[in-house]
């Protein structure tokens, strides 16, 4: 009986896990129209290869929807609709924050006709597109395939965040931009700049005038951003959407002021390390097995005592190429905490199992073995372990302490002196004097 037991154990975890991460792979793509998936074949193409499930519907399709009896269709969204001025279906901005909420993860692609919706959503994440009809201008690092109004820039890679987790080995060959600009909102500490212009760019209106102030200008112009939750969740948001297009993955570089030829832009590049961020197929950790004890022993006893010896340790994975190894963070740190932490120590790492030993406080009460990791690129990672310690018992405390050694001596000393004082007084006696008459 517990060899069928197990059997189907066996069979329903076979039949479940598979289906469970086909669902982390499922991907809806809105499109502003059908021509953008021939456009951008080979962006959808690798997606296709890496694993990722896409679902193809126009942004105003009727019959669009994120969830279905209280349940999330889709892991991913990706937006390829710039000028949509409203979504079909019961999709909307709020639909989508609420998707977000619930950690799914969203890469938007913009242009210079940007639409209130994408434009809303950016806001609701940090993050403020120029107005319509408005792009990136670079009247000194453009294109040589400019068509005069020095909209298609070119960012050198010296531009690119320094976040290998995010978006990968920086290319030697510059990237292609045409599109519309973007700032952060210096108050949100979970917005990170991926990709800024260079110091003699900014965004207006190509065939305007300049009467007014830009509303971004140099580095301040933000051309891919990036926000990762609080939850894990995460969103980029891409100025163009022709960074993803087949002509700009193929196309050369070369500065039109007489710069060095590039055979190939590294928008390819990029597009699919910032595709394998968003999607949580890198950068995302997982807590294994915690364990803690004292030093000597195997199991965690009821509760701890002041001054023990402790030994803790964490298993730490990381997903990484599909599978899931050992991290190899040099960084982790645990702290042992009653309302501020007593001890924090930085944990040793042996092949994703990160342990250390320390001694406990001489304050009793209720501790816990806290690790809390966050990292620019990973998923936040949160441990929580709750002990007590209790005061030595009566029969712990020495019987002896080497700091009162002197009043020890004080005290023996005293009471040999009462002895001794007490022995020449009672057997003293004075000399009888004769009475002289």
């Amino acid at each position: 009986m517990a060899t069928v037991r197990g059997f189907l154990a066996c069979a329903l975890l076979a039949v479940v896990l598979p289906a469970f991460c086909a669902a982390n792979k499922k991907t809806l793509v809105l499109l502003e129209n059908w021509s953008i998936r021939e456009t951008h074949s080979v962006f959808f193409k690798s997606l296709r290869e890496n694993g990722y499930e896409l679902t193809f519907k126009t942004a105003d399709d009727a019959s669009l929807s994120l969830s279905k009896y209280g349940e999330f269709l889709y892991s991913n969204l990706i937006i390829f609709a710039p000028s949509v001025e409203e979504f079909g279906g019961s999709v909307e901005v709020s639909a989508i924050t609420n998707f977000i909420d619930n950690g799914g993860n969203v890469m938007v692609a913009a242009s210079s006709s940007i639409g209130d919706p994408l434009r809303e959503l950016a806001t609701e994440c940090g993050l403020e597109f120029d107005d319509e009809n408005t792009a990136v201008i670079d009247h000194l690092n453009y294109d040589v395939s400019d068509d005069g109004r020095h909209t298609t820039i070119v960012a050198d890679p010296e531009y690119l965040l320094d976040a290998p987790i995010i978006v990968g080995k920086k290319s030697s060959s510059p990237y292609l931009f045409k599109g519309v600009g973007m700032v952060a909102d210096p108050e949100n500490p979970l917005v990170l700049p991926l990709l800024h212009a260079s110091s003699t760019s900014y965004s207006y209106q190509p065939d305007v005038a300049i009467d007014d102030y830009p509303l971004a200008i140099g580095v301040n112009t933000l051309l891919v951003a990036a926000l990762q939750a609080r939850n894990n969740a995460r969103v980029v948001f891409v100025g163009s959407i022709d960074f993803f297009s087949d002509e700009f993955f193929a196309s050369s570089v070369q500065k039109a002021n007489g710069g060095k030829k590039y055979e190939k832009a590294g928008n390819q590049e990029l597009a699919m390390n910032l595709a394998e961020w968003v999607f949580k197929s890198r950068g995302v950790l997982k807590v294994g097995e915690v364990k803690h004890h004292k030093q000597g022993d195997k199991t965690p006893p009821q509760a701890y005592t002041i001054f023990d010896m402790v030994d803790y340790s964490i298993e730490i994975e990381e997903y990484k190429d599909g599978k899931w190894q050992a991290f190899n963070g040099k960084d982790v740190q645990l702290e042992f905490v009653r309302i501020d932490p007593f001890v924090r120590t930085t944990l040793s790492n042996k092949n994703g199992l990160f342990k250390t030993t320390f001694k406990l406080p001489d304050v009793y009460g209720v501790y816990q073995f806290r690790v809390d990791y966050n990292r620019m690129g990973y998923t936040h990672l949160f441990s929580t372990t709750q002990v007590s310690v209790r005061p030595l018992q009566h029969t712990q405390y020495e019987r002896f302490i080497p700091t009162a050694y002197p009043y020890y001596v004080s005290a023996f000393s005293m009471m040999f002196g009462v002895c001794l004082f007490s022995f020449v007084f009672l057997h003293f006696k004075d000399e009888v004097k004769e009475k002289k008459e």
